[in-house]
């Protein structure tokens, strides 16, 4: 998919715009990701990465 979290699989998620005089229309939801070049298998690949999973250390950016 294409907006979605290399580590986590997180993904966009949809509910509902809510007015004022309370009309529901459908919206999404969607991560807050961040493209890192990141040190995977020892090699430095660029990845997008939710910004929970850099936050918690999941990550090991590349110097």
């Amino acid at each position: 998919m294409a907006f979605t979290c290399d580590l986590c699989n997180k993904r966009h998620q949809s509910g509902n715009n809510v007015s004022h005089a309370n009309n529901k229309t459908r919206r999404i939801f969607s991560p807050n990701l961040q493209t890192v070049r990141a040190l995977v298998n020892g090699t430095h690949v660029r990845i997008k990465v939710c910004t929970r999973c850099l936050r918690s250390g999941l990550v090991k950016k590349a110097v």
